[in-house]
Parts: structure tokens; C-alpha cells; sequence
């Protein structure tokens, strides 16, 4: 090898070694999205899947208090760490490990080792979206693609689990258990070597600080979010049905419709929460929320329809998953996924009316193709529309809080409010058939989820604008303070010296020197005015344009104006006077010996026109290019380029021996910026 050539001809070393790091990261997400499969896959199936159960009443006791604490503390301690999100990830897969052993060997571990592994789920859900969060910065794409992979990957757990009856643990949801947790934890491996001192990126915080109020309103947010189960859980049938003005033995009889009542104020605490986090914590967290209320009943379907076909539930979940990423991932993710979602309602509907309104069928007669599809098209609308919503949170450093706990406990309270319509006349059905018989009621939410992610889209294109606005304003603004001040530097060794030199010994003239002298110390300070970029005038203010122009009335000036008053924005009644000024100014200098001036304010309804006429020798049209050539800018700059500047028109007629007329026109309203 030739000496100097130790890196082969290709991409530098540094670009290398960020790929790989990149690299390393995403493998870190996906292997933190296999310990939520393991989590939402059912060991023991006689009922819902865990990850689509309503919440129950949950009225803690004794050491039931540490199955509520253990989420909480997790989703604290998550959110304050995003930093350190592949030890959160680390920790989620260790505290698999009990269940699975529990699994494999039926190993009984005490009561409080239970509790702690109740905090693995929080934690991975924070740490695959503190992942992404990271991976924001450089790779957006993948960024969504993860993000919406948490729950996508939930999705594929239920798949994995299947309904089976009877608390039978299935020899082949063991093995898929250890797969999941062992190739997790070596999946983990890179990055948490490779990150010995955190990601600074997925911390978010901005250039405010990660402990910033708006790092920090996320996680108190998150946190009470969390929190909100305890006080509901004080709250009893007796207590709430004082609170409803109804008697306890009516409420107790009509157990759905206290849990509806238990959801609805859970959806209006937690939605005043995420208020707080912020308007696109609000909008994405309840995008999400309904996206995830919205699978239940078509996902349930789809699962008891594809009972005993292993491998294609596995493959359609899959392959739902898989192209839900690609929608989030592409730069078109926003409506990608609209259509996505609109597109699975439509297919619900479809299924709803062939099935005469009894989609149960489905799952009785084990209709294969219509269940993969709906399998197929409601795993790849969910993941597609959560992962959209990266983009917007990520640089907010809000993706973890609004998406974690904020999105989970809206689902929850959306899930008990919605059990209220899961009846049949009087009768209440059983709880494992109540979504099947909703799919209407999922479509309806994946079509208000598909509006909404379109919104936020919209949403987002606006501000992304208006940010290039104001960045194109402020380099605007930059270059125009660089400009004064390069020309700052000649004038102020030449043209201010002059006039300080004229001011000083005009003074000591009397006479005809002293008027000069007091017009150059006005020119001096109007000139330094300009070059620092200051002005006299207050921004936003009015005036009357008669003033000004009255007080330039003379023997050889005659100023004719409206009785009222003439009302402008105050900079355009500046320079709207400066360019009078100057044409009043070419009048006394080039229309000849005796020549009188005319000015006429004519006050419109969308502006104002004034028009400065003159009886002198006039000049054929070629005259002003001949004095633009020549380095004489007065009628380029102190008439049109004032009125210019205020967004109106000036328009000048002169001919040889027949006088000059100049019209000014300004326009009510001043232009955007002034």
C-alpha cells in the first residue's frame, strides 16, 4: 500500500464512522420496538390481548399501590434521562428477562420483582422514542420510520399472541419470547458502548437549555399524565354518582356507562396536560390516541378471523408494519399516511355492509383474504400515521412526552369512554366481542385520524414558511446593516467632514453663510441618521400629510389640500415629503428664473396622490437616462426610491418649453415589513 493511502478510496473516515454510528442507533431502536412485541404478545390468551383491553377501575390496595408507582417512577425517570436512552432500553430488555424466565422454567419470583418489571414497558416506549428523537437531526426518515414502529411493533405482538382459549402458554410464544428478548439485548450492545456519554441530540431542549421550561413542562406534563389514575381511583361509584346527581344503585347497574364517565374525564384532565406541553403536543398526542382507539375492533377481527394461520397472520402483520414505515419514512409521510387511514376506512365500511352489519362473520367462517386485509391495511394506517408525526415533535424535543405517556393515557381514557356503546338492547356484551361489532365505530375515528394527521401536515408547511420568511428577512436585514456600515466609512471621512467644515465656518459668515451653515448641520444628522440605520419616525404611527406640505408653501409655491385631515403611516408621510422636497428642489434649479410651483393632495380611497407641477423650461424625455448615466441620482433615489420604498409610483411629464408635472401615488396601506 502506498504510504498516506491507509483509508480506501470512497467516503471519508469521519463520514464512515458517523454512518456506522447511525446505523447502530436505528438497530438500537428496533431492538427496543422487539421488547414491546414481547410485551403486547398474550402468554396467557382467554381474553383480549393485553395492549387492547379497556382500562378496568383500578382501586389499589396495600401492595397494588406499587403496580400504579412503578409506571410512574419509569415514566419520570424516562423522560428526565432521554439522554441515556440506550441504558433506558438496556434496563426495559433486563427486566424481560424475570417473565421470560417465569416462562421457560416457571420460576415464582416474590411480589415486588413484579412490580419493578411492570416499569419495562414505559421505559422502552421512552427510549425508542428518545431514539428517535436523536436521529432527528440526521435522518428524519428513519426517525418516523422508528417512531411509528412503536406501534407497529405493538400491533405485531398481538398478532404474535393469537387468541387461544384456555391459560394454555404456547410452546412456540416461548420460543418467540427468548428470540425477542436474547436478539434485543445483542442489539443493544453497539450503541451503548458507542454512547458511554449519552445523545445529546435526544435530550431535545434547543438552544435554550435541556432544562429549559419548555424541556421541563414536557415532563412535568408526562408525569401527571401518569399520575392521573390515583385520584380516579379514589373516586367510587358512590362518590361518583353524587357527582352525576344520580343514585348509586342506577350507576352500579350500568357499569359501562360509569367507565365511559371514568374515560371522558380522564380525556379532558390528561388533554388540559397536554395543552401545557404545548399546541403540537396537544394535536399529535390525540392524533395518535385516536389512530390507536381506532385499531381495536378491526385488528381484533382480523386476529379471531386468522386463528390457526400462523404464518399468514404473521406475514400480514408484517407486512403491514413494513409498509407503514415506508409511508412514515418518506418525505411525503403526511399524506401517505392520510391515505392510508382513509383508505382502511373505506375498506372497514365495505366489510361492514358485505357483512350485513354483523362483521363477526369474518371471524366464524375464517374468511382469510378479508381478514389479511384488514390485518394488513389497519397495522400499516396505524404505524404510518404515529411515525408522520415525528417530524413535528423531534425538533421540539416533545416526542417522547407526547407520543409516550401523554398519547397512552388519551388512548386509555378513549378505550373506557367508547366501551359505553358496546351494548346490544339492554344487555351489555361480553368484553371479547365488543370491538367486532364497532368496526363503523373505528372507521369513523380512522377517518378523523386521517383528517387530522393532514392537519398537522398543513400545519407544519405553514410554519415551515413562515420560518423561512422571517430567516429570509433577518439575512436581509443583516446585509443591509453590512452595507451601512461599508459605506459608513467613506462618507464618514468625506461627505460628514465637509459638512461639519460648512457648519462650522458658515456660522462665522453671518448672513446667507449662517442659513448654510444650519442646512448643513440638518444634513449632517439626517445622514448619520441613515447610516446607523435609525430613524425619527416611530413605527406604526399616523400623521396628517398636510402639515408637512403646507409648511412648504411660498410666494413662488402654491399647496392646495383637502379640508380634513390627510391620514398616513407615518413613515409614508416622510418620505412622501422628502420626494415633494426634491421635486421642489429640481424645480428651483432646472424649470429657470421665475418659475412657480403648483403641489396638489388629492386624498383617495386607497391612497393618496400628490402631484408637484411646475410653468418652467421642461426637458425631452432623454434627459433623466442622460443624468442617471451621469451619477445623478436625484430623481432615481430621493423621489422614486422614497416612494418605491412605500410601496407607490411615481410617474413624471415634461416636455421642452411646456413645464414638468410629477405624480406621486402612495397607497393607504404600507407595505409588509414598514
Amino acid at each position: 500500500m502506498v504510504s498516506g493511502m491507509s483509508e480506501p478510496i470512497g467516503r471519508p473516515a469521519a463520514e464512515r464512522g458517523a454512518l456506522g454510528g447511525r446505523l447502530s442507533v436505528i438497530l438500537a431502536g428496533i431492538s427496543g420496538c422487539l421488547f414491546l412485541t414481547m410485551s403486547t404478545s398474550s402468554s396467557y390468551t382467554a381474553t383480549q390481548p393485553d395492549f387492547f383491553d379497556a382500562v378496568e377501575r383500578f382501586q389499589p390496595y396495600g401492595v397494588g399501590w406499587g403496580l400504579v408507582a412503578a409506571p410512574i417512577v419509569a415514566t419520570v425517570v424516562g423522560l428526565c434521562a432521554l439522554r441515556w436512552w440506550p441504558y433506558l432500553l438496556l434496563l426495559a430488555g433486563l427486566l424481560a428477562v424475570p417473565p421470560l424466565l417465569s416462562e421457560l422454567a416457571g420460576v415464582n419470583y416474590p411480589i415486588g420483582v413484579t412490580i419493578v418489571c411492570t416499569a419495562g414497558y414505559p421505559l422502552a416506549i421512552i427510549g425508542v422514542l428518545a431514539c428517535a428523537q436523536g436521529l432527528a437531526g440526521s435522518a428524519m426518515g428513519w426517525a418516523s420510520a422508528l417512531t411509528g414502529l412503536t406501534l407497529g411493533a405493538r400491533l405485531f405482538g398481538v398478532g404474535l399472541g393469537q387468541v387461544r382459549w384456555g391459560a394454555v402458554l404456547s410452546d412456540d410464544l416461548i420460543r418467540w419470547h427468548t428470540v425477542l428478548v436474547g436478539v434485543g439485548l445483542v442489539g443493544l450492545v453497539p450503541v451503548v458502548w458507542g454512547h458511554a456519554r449519552g445523545d445529546r441530540a435526544a435530550a431535545g431542549g434547543g438552544a435554550a437549555g435541556a432544562w429549559s421550561w419548555p424541556r421541563l413542562r414536557l415532563i412535568v406534563a408526562g408525569t401527571l399524565a401518569t399520575c392521573v389514575v390515583i385520584p380516579l381511583s379514589l373516586l367510587t361509584t358512590q362518590r361518583l354518582a353524587d357527582l352525576l346527581g344520580v343514585t348509586w344503585s342506577a350507576l352500579y347497574r350500568h357499569g359501562s356507562a360509569e367507565m365511559a364517565v371514568i374515560g371522558a374525564i380522564t380525556l379532558v384532565v390528561v388533554g388540559i396536560l397536554a395543552a401545557v406541553a404545548g399546541p403540537w403536543s396537544l394535536t399529535t398526542a390525540l392524533t395518535a390516541a385516536t389512530i390507536q382507539v381506532a385499531v381495536v375492533a378491526p385488528v381484533s377481527l382480523a386476529v379471531m378471523a386468522l386463528v390457526g394461520s400462523d404464518p399468514t397472520r404473521l406475514l400480514g402483520a408484517l407486512a403491514g408494519v413494513a409498509l407503514g414505515m415506508v409511508a412514515a419514512g418518506n418525505r411525503w409521510r403526511f399524506p401517505l399516511a392520510g391515505a392510508l387511514a382513509v383508505s382502511t376506512a373505506m375498506i372497514l365500511f365495505i366489510a361492514y355492509v358485505a357483512t350485513t352489519g354483523l362483521p363477526e362473520k369474518l371471524a366464524e367462517q375464517r374468511s382469510l383474504i378479508p381478514a389479511l386485509l384488514i390485518l394488513v391495511a389497519i397495522t400499516a394506517a396505524a404505524t404510518a400515521v404515529v411515525g408522520a408525526t415525528a417530524p413535528v415533535l423531534a425538533t421540539r424535543g416533545a416526542l417522547p412526552a407526547a407520543l409516550g405517556p401523554l398519547a397512552g393515557i388519551l388512548a386509555e381514557g378513549g378505550l373506557q369512554t367508547i366501551e359505553g356503546t358496546y351494548r346490544q338492547g339492554n344487555l351489555q356484551e361480553p368484553v371479547y366481542h365488543n370491538p367486532v361489532y364497532h368496526t363503523t365505530t373505528s372507521a369513523v375515528l380512522l377517518l378523523v385520524a386521517g383528517a387530522a394527521i393532514g392537519g398537522v401536515g398543513v400545519a407544519r408547511q405553514l410554519a415551515v414558511r413562515r420560518a423561512e420568511r422571517q430567516h429570509t428577512e433577518q439575512i436581509r436585514r443583516e446585509a443591509a446593516a453590512a452595507e451601512r456600515e461599508r459605506l459608513a466609512r467613506p462618507i464618514h471621512d468625506g461627505v460628514l467632514q465637509v459638512l461639519a467644515l460648512v457648519q462650522r465656518q458658515g456660522s462665522e459668515l453671518g448672513g446667507e453663510g449662517g442659513k448654510l451653515a444650519a442646512l448643513a448641520g440638518e444634513q449632517e444628522v439626517a445622514l448619520r441618521s441613515l447610516l446607523t440605520g435609525g430613524t425619527t419616525t416611530r413605527r406604526g404611527a399616523s400623521e396628517d400629510l398636510r402639515t408637512p406640505l403646507l409648511a412648504l408653501a411660498s410666494p413662488a409655491i402654491e399647496v392646495s389640500a383637502p379640508a380634513g385631515p390627510v391620514v398616513l403611516a407615518a413613515l409614508a408621510v416622510t418620505e412622501l415629503t422628502a420626494a415633494v422636497r426634491a421635486a421642489l428642489d429640481n424645480v428651483r434649479q432646472h424649470a429657470g428664473p421665475g418659475a412657480r410651483a403648483w403641489v396638489l393632495v388629492e386624498d383617495e380611497q386607497d391612497g393618496v396622490r400628490v402631484t408637484v407641477r411646475d410653468d418652467g423650461v421642461g426637458f425631452g424625455p432623454e434627459r433623466l437616462d442622460e443624468a442617471t448615466e451621469a451619477g445623478r441620482l436625484g430623481v432615481a433615489q430621493s423621489m422614486r426610491g422614497r416612494i418605491a420604498d412605500s410601496g407607490g409610483t411615481t410617474t413624471i411629464h415634461s416636455n421642452p418649453g411646456e413645464g414638468t408635472e410629477v405624480e406621486f401615488w402612495v397607497p393607504r396601506k404600507p407595505p409588509a415589513g414598514r
